[in-house]
């Protein structure tokens, strides 16, 4: 009679130490329900979730766009809190930077440059901010970019280039921010 107590409690005990962390199979599947294709299918996830991730365990998991070009889901928990970002595969696109090139049935297509608003070696100048903040640091492309598109900056004292996303001739600001 003794043992009953010890028992039960190993049996409720259980299932709190067999799944304590999150389980990424759950993320994938949820993640192919709101794009609406599978892993690894165009406009679904590129890959699983790694599943060495400890995520501590989620009642319920939100998810959204993390930006408009649907590049990637966040898949968010409020308690515990944890946040997750899974690249999205995206359709097979022009060289990075070039300028999209639609065709119209029946019409013949010409041949589409792009027209580059900042080209390696110009001086540029990166602005971000929102009222009341703004930061401005200038710098020398690393390559060409189209009006928003991404390149590199080489900023004087940082070691490495930092990315930002075309604006105008000579101007960027840097990406999530805008003008």
């Amino acid at each position: 009679m003794r043992r009953l107590p010890l028992l039960l409690l190993g049996l409720v005990a259980s299932p709190l130490s067999a799944a304590p962390f999150q389980d990424t199979g759950a993320i994938d599947r949820a993640v192919a329900a709101f794009t609406g294709h599978g892993v690894g299918n165009e406009g679904g996830a590129r890959t699983p979730v790694d599943g060495r991730l400890k995520l501590a365990a989620c009642p319920m998991v939100s998810m959204a766009w993390r930006t408009e070009n649907h590049d990637a889901v966040v898949v968010t928990c409020t308690g515990p809190e944890w946040r997750l970002f899974v690249p999205v595969k995206l359709a097979a696109a022009a060289p990075r930077g070039a300028a999209p090139l639609v065709i119209t049935p029946g019409v013949q297509a010409a041949a589409v440059r792009p027209v580059y608003v900042i080209k390696r070696g110009d001086p540029v100048t990166i602005s971000a901010g929102s009222s009341g903040f703004s930061i401005t640091r200038e710098g020398v492309a690393v390559g060409d970019a189209v009006v928003g598109g991404r390149f590199m900056v080489k900023v004087e004292d940082q070691r490495n280039p930092v990315q930002a996303v075309a604006i105008a001739a000579g101007s960027a600001t840097l990406p999530g921010w805008t003008e």
